[in-house]
C-alpha cells in the first residue's frame, strides 16, 4: 500500500512548522504553504541530478536560507523541505524567500507571517530532520557525516555558535550603531565643526554602541571606546588633515587613559571629550577644497616639523620649489603667509603640549624651537588672548 505523501507533508508541517513541497517527476503537486494560501503549488528550486548516493541532501541557493531534498526511492516523488533559516530573520531574508516562492502581492502579507513562524535551525538540526524523514520513507539510516566533510566541522561549529550569539544579541538588544549613523558621526569629526558635533552627540545619547564585545560591562565599555577612538582617528581626524603620526599617538594615549579608568561613566565622558578633541584638531588642520598638490605637501611638511627650527626656505625646498613661488601660491590659496602658517602650527602644537603633557613652559619653548621662553609667551598671548600658563589651567580643569 503506497504511503499518503500529501498527508505526511501536512502532518510534518503541523508538527514542525517546516514547510514541505511534494513533487512528482519534478512537478509540484503539493506545498504546505500554498495549501494554506489556497494557491497552486509551485516548485521553485533549481534542479540537479540526484540518486541514492546523495539522498537526502541540502539544496539551498542562499547562505541564510536552507532547503533540503529527500528522494522517495523508486516512486518519482521528492520531498523538498524549506525554507528554514539558520540566522535570525531579517527583511532581506524575507524578500529573498518571497521572491523564490513566486508569491502574488495579494498573498504576500500572509506568506510573510508564515515565514516568521518557521523555526530557526542550524544546519545540523536541519540535517537531522532530513535524516529522520529519509528513514521513515526509505527505511534507511543516514550517517550525519554524509552531510558535512570533516574539514567543515570546525567551520560549522563556529557558524552555529555565531548564529546563537546573533539571536541572543538581537533578543537582548545588543545592537550596533547604524552604518549611516557612524558615517555621519565621523564625517562631523572630519569636518572639524565642534559645535555641530556637540549638538549631534547630545541628540544621540546614550553612548555609542558596538554590540556585545565582552562579558564584563566594564571591559565591554573599554572595548567600545577602543573601537570608537580608532574609527575617529582613521575615518575622521586623518582624512580631516591631522598628521598621521600625531593621530596614532593620540589614539594610543586615549586608549592608555581609558584602560586606567574603573567606572563606565568616566569612560563615556572620556569618549565624548576624545571625539571633540579629534574634531577640533581636524578643524585646526582643515584643508580647503582647491588646494594644489605643492601647497598641500608643503603644509604637511610644516605640520610634521613643528619641533624643528624650520624656515620658509626649508618648507619650499621640501617640494622642490623656490621660496618666492611657494609664498605666492600659499598666500593665494590659503590667504595666509607661509611664515604665519609656520607660527600657527607651532602654537597649535604648544596648545596640545600644555593640555596633554607635563612639560614646563621652558621645555615647550625649547622643544618648539622658539628663540626664548619670553618670546614664546608673548606670541602665544597675542594669538590666543591668554598666557600659556592660563591656557594650561583652563584646559586642565576641563579635561577628564
Amino acid at each position: 500500500m503506497e504511503m499518503d505523501y500529501i498527508a505526511l507533508c501536512r502532518n510534518f508541517y503541523s508538527a514542525t512548522n517546516i514547510p514541505v513541497t511534494l513533487t512528482k517527476n519534478d512537478h509540484a503537486i503539493y506545498s504546505s504553504l500554498h495549501d494554506i494560501l489556497g494557491t497552486t503549488p509551485v516548485y521553485y528550486r533549481e534542479q540537479f541530478p540526484m540518486d541514492e548516493e546523495n539522498n537526502p541532501c541540502f539544496c539551498g541557493d542562499y547562505p541564510d536560507i536552507e532547503y533540503g531534498r529527500i528522494m522517495v526511492e523508486g516512486t518519482g516523488y521528492d520531498l523538498i523541505l524549506g525554507p528554514v533559516f539558520s540566522v535570525p530573520v531579517t527583511d532581506e531574508i524575507i524578500r529573498q524567500a518571497v521572491k523564490g516562492a513566486a508569491i502574488s502581492l495579494e498573498q504576500r502579507e500572509r506568506f510573510i507571517e508564515m515565514m516568521y513562524a518557521v523555526p530557526r535551525l542550524s544546519q545540523t538540526q536541519f540535517a537531522q530532520y532530513l535524516a529522520l524523514l529519509h528513514q521513515c520513507i526509505n527505511h534507511k539510516t543516514v550517517d550525519m557525516g554524509k552531510f558535512f566533510s570533516e574539514d567543515d566541522l570546525n567551520i560549522r561549529s563556529r557558524k552555529e555558535q555565531q548564529t546563537d550569539r546573533m539571536a541572543e544579541d538581537q533578543e537582548e538588544e545588543n545592537t550596533h550603531n547604524s552604518y549611516y549613523f557612524e558615517l555621519e558621526l565621523y564625517q562631523l569629526v572630519k569636518e572639524g565643526n565642534t559645535e555641530k558635533l556637540k549638538k549631534f552627540l547630545n541628540a544621540t545619547r546614550p553612548p555609542l554602541k558596538e554590540g556585545k564585545m565582552a562579558a564584563s560591562p566594564l571591559r565591554h565599555a573599554k572595548n567600545v571606546f577602543i573601537s570608537v577612538v580608532t574609527k575617529a582617528g582613521m575615518m575622521g581626524a586623518i582624512p580631516g588633515g591631522v598628521d598621521v603620526e600625531k593621530t596614532y599617538q593620540l589614539m594610543d594615549y586615549y586608549i592608555q587613559e581609558c584602560e586606567q579608568l574603573t567606572k563606565i561613566e568616566r569612560i563615556n565622558q572620556l569618549q565624548y571629550v576624545m571625539l571633540l578633541d579629534f574634531c577640533q584638531r581636524s578643524g585646526e588642520h582643515h584643508i580647503p577644497d582647491g588646494i594644489s598638490h605643492d601647497v598641500y605637501k608643503c603644509m604637511t611638511y610644516i605640520r610634521e616639523h613643528t619641533n624643528e627650527s624650520i624656515s620658509i626656505e626649508d618648507a619650499a625646498a621640501s617640494v622642490n620649489r623656490s621660496s618666492s613661488y611657494m609664498m605666492k601660491h600659499f598666500k593665494n590659496e590659503l590667504g595666509i603667509n607661509m611664515g604665519a602658517y609656520i607660527m600657527r602650527c607651532k602654537l597649535e602644537e604648544a596648545k596640545s603640549l600644555l593640555t596633554y603633557s607635563e612639560k614646563s613652559l621652558a621645555e615647550i619653548s625649547s622643544y618648539l624651537c622658539f628663540s626664548s621662553q619670553s618670546y614664546f609667551q608673548n606670541v602665544f598671548k597675542k594669538q590666543y588672548g591668554v598666557t600659556p600658563l592660563q591656557y594650561r589651567k583652563q584646559t586642565k580643569v576641563g579635561s577628564v
